[in-house]
């Protein structure tokens, strides 16, 4: 039977009002709402949350709809009190006193009708670069605001500073000119192996005869400033070609430390099987760290046999995408934030990771097409050795040579506090198969009659351990209100529960699930007890086995249908057993020194990390013998710690 809790979530208003108001801003393209009463007039809090959306990715804010535990409950406003709510809007967003920029117009404030009750929206657009930061009153680096996962959040003098970087086009960053910086700052075998490259990628180019110094200025690695007369090597010049210890100089890139990590061992004492970073064997510039670690990303992909005019060629889509997303991460690092640059291959996948900021909304990023380049003159730098896409297309190339391969597609992921990009390229197919198997055994062999973007869905959460609707708005080809009708209806057959956590909705896999809403008359697969046989017993039983139907054999070896062992023992899949309690002792001693994922944890100790996950890890989370690496409890990378051992 389908839980009643669960079917009222989707007898509230919130689905007729979503609706109503993707109907009036039918090419909105941010997801995020907000919801405010404004029954006791204009809410002094939707200041903060409009710089917040500005400062971000966009979104909605919505007078006359209160939220309770997760659920809307539409007011309603009258007609006289929208208008009110109007006047006060526009008489303040037009007063630099209260905020120094107004986003909006006519057309992104609306009123809007549902079951005969209005509610006043208004749409509130992302700030492009050059206007950031959107703040109120005058100062600045007291009144501007962000938006992360808990809601809106008071930036940084430093956040501030970045923004205000960010805006100023006249600048780049790094063309700026180094003082008392000369030609003994830079690597020339660096410079010599560039040119090579240079050649081979334009073997005709007229640069290529300068002396290093005119390259050098051709390529922005050196300029000189008409007005104050000053001339340099620039940051570019510096952190494409410089010697270790001129790059981290003070008056340089301090902060400078490119990081290779290459994760391919199973062997849970081998953190990482290489790792190449500023160490004083090699000059780590740029160029330097690009010839070491491309040849090592790009060898892990496979290379078919392919002829284009009769020349074998090695490289394919993927490879263009895999360089791409390497070369972008160098090249749109801001220099000048806290952290460094994160480069993980892992047997499964691959993390770029960099400090700073997108300077294009979320939406514009994955659509492509668009150029804004923190650093231009390293773009220039890596497009003309043939490294680099030209301005707009590196994103499409990169989501078309990861389609091409048919893997899963590039998630990039934005985080505040501190800024950081990272952009995740996942190496398994869309729906791999032992996550295919993992959800037939779960909810029995109707999944196969699910449709692509259902299916998608639920592989999804399997891989991920949860789903929001803004994340397969980037995943699958629908609209945002098919996407929120498709989860719904997955929340009805039981698939998926649904977790309404205030501002955002995230749908987990459901770990009880009984196919009766499908169909009451067949034998169902008793999923708590699937997770707890091996493979070969899982394909014999799953079509007819049903744990709670009075004449079934229990005796199977594998298998145990009482609810205390379930909860006080672990099924590892053969005929021991362990208690709990010793199981949650040898955990802790694996995560005393450092931090690690779950799925390290399920293979040091040779558990599933399924149970690990609903059973085992919230328990000691809960008593604080383990702490999470990151406060959201599904973060992608989430990693526990011992505490107090």
């Amino acid at each position: 039977m389908v839980n009643s809790k669960q079917l009222d979530l989707f007898e509230n208003e919130e689905w007729s009002f979503l609706h109503s108001v993707y109907d009036t801003f039918p090419n909105n393209e941010f997801s995020e709402l907000e919801y405010k009463s404004a029954q006791g007039g204009f809410p002094t809090d939707f200041w903060k949350t409009y710089s917040a959306f500005a400062n971000s990715n966009g979104g909605l804010i919505v007078f006359g709809v209160s939220e309770k535990k997760g659920l809307l409950k539409i007011e309603g406003l009258e007609e006289e009190k929208i208008n009110s709510l109007k006047k006060v809007f526009w008489d303040k967003i037009n007063n630099p006193d209260a905020v120094n920029c107004n986003l909006l117009s006519d057309d992104d404030v609306k009123n809007v009708e549902v079951k005969d009750k209005k509610v006043l929206v208004f749409k509130i657009p992302s700030a492009k670069r050059t206007q950031r930061p959107v703040h109120l009153t005058r100062n600045p680096y007291e009144n501007t605001y962000k938006r992360n996962h808990e809601g809106d959040y008071k930036c940084t003098r430093e956040e501030v500073r970045r923004m205000i970087a960010d805006a100023d086009t006249t600048i780049q960053h790094d063309s700026r000119i180094l003082e008392g910086f000369s030609m003994d700052d830079i690597d020339l075998n660096s410079l010599k192996k560039y040119r090579q490259l240079f050649a081979g990628s334009k073997p005709s180019h007229p640069w290529l005869a300068l002396d290093d110094k005119e390259l050098l200025e051709k390529l922005g690695g050196y300029r000189k400033d008409r007005v104050s007369k000053k001339e340099g090597f620039t940051v570019a010049g510096l952190l494409m070609f410089g010697k270790s210890e001129s790059i981290i100089d003070q008056e340089c890139v301090p902060n400078f430390f490119p990081d290779f990590r290459e994760m391919l061992s199973n062997d849970p004492n081998v953190r990482w099987t290489d790792r190449i970073s500023p160490d004083g064997t090699w000059e780590a510039n740029l160029f330097q760290f690009y010839l070491k670690i491309w040849p090592r990303l790009s060898s892990s992909l496979p290379k078919p046999f392919q002829l284009k005019d009769g020349v074998r060629q090695d490289e394919t889509p993927a490879h263009i995408a895999l360089r791409e997303a390497f070369v972008n991460t160098l090249i749109h690092t801001d220099y000048t934030a806290p952290g460094n640059i994160i480069i993980e291959h892992r047997t499964d996948n691959f993390l770029f990771s960099n400090p700073g900021t997108l300077l294009v909304s979320l939406h514009q990023y994955y659509h492509g097409g668009i150029s804004e380049c923190r650093n231009p003159s390293l773009q220039k730098m890596f497009l003309m050795m043939g490294s680099a896409e030209k301005a707009g297309s590196g994103v499409n190339k990169i989501m078309a040579g990861w389609e091409y391969s048919h893997w899963r597609s590039p998630y990039l992921q934005v985080n505040q506090q501190p800024d950081r990009l990272i952009l995740e390229l996942p190496m398994f197919s869309i729906i791999p198969e032992e996550t295919l198997f993992d959800l037939r055994s779960r909810f029995g062999k109707e999944i196969d009659a699910l449709g692509k973007d259902e299916l998608t869905i639920l592989a999804t959460c399997h891989i991920e351990g949860e789903v929001t609707n803004s994340r397969l708005q980037f995943m699958i080809d629908q609209h945002k209100t098919d996407i929120t009708r498709i989860l719904q209806e997955l929340c009805k057959q039981e698939y998926l529960i649904s977790d309404n956590k205030g501002r955002w909705t995230t749908y987990h896999l459901n770990s009880n699930f009984s196919n009766s809403y499908m169909d009451t008359s067949k034998n169902n697969v008793d999923t708590s007890s699937t997770e707890l046989i091996n493979r070969q017993d899982a394909e014999n039983l799953e079509s007819n086995m049903d744990t709670s139907h009075p004449n079934m054999d229990t005796s199977h070896p594998n298998m145990d249908t009482s609810d205390k062992n379930d909860n006080d023992e672990l099924e590892t899949g053969t005929k021991s057993r362990m208690k709990k309690e010793d199981l949650e002792v040898i955990i802790l001693e694996v995560c005393n020194a450092e931090y690690k994922t779950l799925e390290e944890i399920a293979t040091i100790i040779g558990k599933t990390s399924k149970y690990l996950k609903n059973s085992i890890i919230p328990d000691l989370v809960k008593h604080k013998k383990l702490e999470r690496l990151y406060p959201k409890i599904n973060h992608p990378h989430q990693a526990y710690k011992s505490v107090g051992i």
